[in-house]
């Protein structure tokens, strides 16, 4: 199971073990950045072999879909071509399911995980990782096989998410 928080500038990428990191790329490489994101997650794929991805979605209305759609064709491609069905969760589902409220900020999520399981972000100003670290929670949670407690109704957000039909619950 890997989380996948896709971003242009920051990707945060959550790994099996739960160990989080960042892909950043640099404005000045302009579309060729895409292909940075690209290799490195087909080297986690490769290397990882997940059976679920969980991305999070583009939210309705955002202004930068455009931008950040670019990234999510990439990697929903490699996911696709390394046969690894993925789940989309908009960012209010996963902020209602880690924190009980579809608004909250990046550090009431950062705190909902040091709560939860003593996780720790360090360097994710941005919350890249703290996003990818619950999207990869949400997934394991879907399955049957939560990492932690959590109430039922925020467990319930869950249902909200597009789930692919392949992967069991």
């Amino acid at each position: 199971m890997i989380g996948l928080d896709l971003s242009l500038l920051s990707t945060g990428v959550a790994l099996p073990d739960g160990t989080t990191y960042r892909i950043r790329t640099s404005q000045k490489e302009g579309d060729r950045r895409l292909l940075h994101i690209r290799a490195d997650i087909r080297d986690e794929l490769i290397e990882h072999r997940p059976h679920l991805a969980v991305v999070e979605d583009l939210p309705k209305h955002a202004m930068s879909a455009g931008i950040t759609g670019m990234v999510h064709g990439i990697v929903r491609a490699e996911l696709i071509d390394a046969g690894v069905p993925y789940a989309l969760v908009v960012p209010a589902t996963l902020k209602a399911y880690a924190c009980d409220n579809g608004n909250a900020s990046k550090s009431d999520l950062a705190a909902a995980a040091y709560l939860a399981a003593g996780a720790q972000f360090i360097d994710d100003r941005g919350g890249d990782q703290c996003d990818a670290w619950w999207l990869r929670a949400a997934g394991h949670d879907w399955l049957g096989a939560p990492l932690f407690t959590l109430p039922a109704a925020q467990r319930a957000r869950l249902l909200k998410a597009k789930w692919p039909r392949s992967v069991a619950r």
